[in-house]
């Protein structure tokens, strides 16, 4: 038996999320359909870095599998490539220990979130990034990006719905926000993420650049600890699962 590692794209949009579900299309699901025509009919069960919700996007999610095929990585790439859909893409086989586990032995991710910032919409970008019409201040953003950098209880920027469990502690190791033209693209680097964690805080990032907040109130929000405090959840579609980093992978 050899555990093969993937790193895998996907166009989040026709999904209904990474997690397998009855009756509806997801990444899990047509990873482990090919991987199963591969097999002959024997099922294979993958494990991600993490599950990512319906429409968002990711372009270094990591998976983990078990075979007991020895094929080589290369033709690993090519035979799962020529069974999946075009809007997900193996970039990547690598054989593993045995030991190694797509998300537990995770040492960082990073993720990405895009904003396009004038009036009229785009058409072609509905399902690729966030349209948000109104006037932003990006001094403001950059400066309270500035105070979610580091370790604190990131329970007022997580889900309600969340099931985690323990301490809602994580560590961000970089957080920011520059803007090309008309987009912006906030950077989120850190040891974990809480469930919707990116797109709250990227939500209170646009009050804060439109001056229904101060940046300082940042600091404040995270003392609270009390999910209430700041408002819904911005769409997926600006989301993207950029990379997934292991120890080995570190310099």
């Amino acid at each position: 038996m050899v555990r093969l590692r993937c790193s895998i794209y996907y166009d989040g949009s026709q999904f209904s999320g990474f997690q397998i579900q009855p009756k509806k299309r997801t990444i899990q699901g047509e990873l482990e359909k090919a991987l199963k025509k591969m097999h002959k009919g024997e099922e294979i069960r993958i494990h991600p870095s993490g599950r990512t919700d319906t429409g968002v996007h990711a372009k270094g999610q990591k998976i983990h599998f078990d075979s007991p095929y020895t094929i080589p990585e290369a033709n690993w790439k090519l035979a799962l490539n020529t069974l999946l859909p075009d809007d997900l893409y193996i970039k990547e086989v690598t054989e593993v220990s045995d030991t190694f586990h797509a998300r537990y032995d995770v040492i960082e991710k990073e993720y990405r979130y895009y904003v396009t910032n004038v009036k009229e919409p785009d058409v072609f970008k509905r399902h690729y990034s966030y349209h948000f019409p109104y006037p932003l201040e990006m001094a403001k953003i950059k400066e309270a990006c500035t105070y979610l950098e580091g370790t604190h209880d990131f329970t007022t920027f997580s889900s309600a719905k969340a099931t985690t469990k323990g301490s809602k502690e994580r560590t961000l190791f970089q957080v920011s926000c520059e803007k090309q033209g008309a987009e912006l693209e906030f950077i989120f680097r850190g040891s974990g993420f809480l469930y919707n964690m990116v797109r709250i805080i990227v939500g209170v990032l646009l009050d804060i650049g439109q001056g229904r907040r101060n940046p300082e109130d940042i600091k404040t929000l995270l003392a609270q600890k009390d999910r209430r405090l700041v408002g819904e959840t911005i769409p997926p579609q600006g989301l993207y699962l950029w990379n997934v980093v292991y120890e080995e992978e570190t310099p």
